[in-house]
């Protein structure tokens, strides 16, 4: 079945720089991003939540610091990031606020998607930002990335982030409409492929070089987005963005390639929680948290009657049920001296208790795996 935009709860939104930067005046396409800020206030008007994933800083401050003609040295565009960034966050906060929408910046490394505990925190951070009504506007922190710890494009990091926030579609916003069988460009036998429902071999071997000008993906990096994406149990979509309301005419059919979710997607990384982490220590829980548990719920400290082990925010960790039962696998969202403070208690007091306030849930039911 065909993914449809309006049936997304999560939605991630990516855009490259060639969308959202005017070339001849190295400026915003203010124009252009009202529109899309419009239809990403009509995704939210109907109960959906929307990220962005945004190029941009780094062709915005080129032509002001005298780096335009010429490949820019990793420094120079750590220079042009630290201007160019200012003025992007600030063009999309214009667009949101002029529809009831706020935005919020967030700068992200790879090496924040690959460490454990950076993951965590930047996930919290964004389901945070989503549950207070925010939208949060992500880039690569180019400032500070060093060759070695880059994603080198937005694609793949929109893909991170719709992995990290478990949304159900992401949309790349391109200058092309979706995935052919050759470069359109160049071959004009080229087919359009209007649904692709496993990244094979074969259709990797369609990726080509990244486009001239500004943009640093093209199809390549979009196909390895798109094995990020499905194989987290999201959908993605690639579509043309240069039109105005570019997710309005997604909603209304406009020609589009859409990757499905590998059927396995979702439960991937709680297979990965149930075989391959070993178990740092272990929660007790009362006959009423199983129970929750056993409906899918997520496991809050009020249901916890011991912790043992020592144990950091984000290790995985047994649950017993309280006749030593082994119940569930799962990664604590605090580590074991909070835990142990925590255990036994309503959510409501884990700030009267430890003097700063984390996540309600122990082990939220997304880090939570059933046995």
């Amino acid at each position: 079945m065909i993914p449809r935009l309006a049936e997304a709860r999560r939605l991630v939104v990516k855009i490259g720089s060639a969308l959202v930067v005017d070339a001849a005046r190295a400026a915003p396409r203010t124009a252009w991003l009202d529109a899309l800020a419009a239809d990403l206030a009509a995704c939210r008007a109907r109960g959906a939540e929307v990220l962005v994933v945004s190029s941009g800083a780094i062709a915005l401050a080129r032509r002001s610091l005298g780096l335009t003609g010429r490949r820019l040295r990793l420094e120079e565009k750590q220079a042009a990031a630290s201007v160019g960034q200012i003025r992007l966050a600030q063009a999309w906060a214009e667009a949101l606020s002029a529809h009831g929408l706020i935005a919020a910046q967030l700068l992200l490394t790879l090496d924040d998607s690959e460490d454990r505990r950076r993951y965590l925190n930047a996930r919290a951070t964004l389901a945070t930002l989503l549950a207070l009504g925010a939208v949060p506007v992500i880039n690569e922190n180019d400032t500070v990335a060093t060759a070695e710890i880059r994603f080198g494009d937005n694609d793949r990091l929109a893909a991170r982030v719709a992995e990290m926030v478990q949304a159900d579609q992401l949309i790349l916003l391109s200058d092309i409409d979706g995935l052919y069988t050759a470069d359109p460009r160049r071959d004009p036998a080229a087919q359009h492929l209007p649904v692709v429902s496993a990244i094979t071999e074969e259709i990797e071997a369609m990726g080509g070089e990244p486009p001239p000008g500004y943009s640093s993906g093209g199809m390549r990096t979009k196909l390895v987005a798109a094995r990020i994406a499905t194989g987290a149990g999201c959908a993605m979509a690639i579509a043309r963005g240069g039109m105005d309301h570019p997710l309005r005419a997604l909603a209304d059919g406009a020609r589009c390639t859409w990757f499905l979710p590998a059927p396995e997607g979702r439960s991937a990384r709680k297979l990965w929680i149930l075989g391959s982490l070993q178990p740092q220590g272990a929660l007790t829980v009362d006959a009423g948290a199983a129970k929750a548990l056993a409906r899918g719920k997520s496991l809050l400290p009020a249901g916890v009657i011991a912790v043992e082990g020592r144990f950091g925010r984000g290790d995985p960790v047994l649950v017993r049920g309280p006749d030593g039962r082994l119940l569930a696998r799962g990664l604590s969202a605090y580590a074991s001296e909070e835990a142990a403070r925590i255990a036994g208690h309503r959510s409501e007091a884990i700030e009267t208790i430890l003097g700063w306030r984390g996540r309600d849930e122990l082990i939220h039911r997304d880090d939570l795996a059933l046995l």
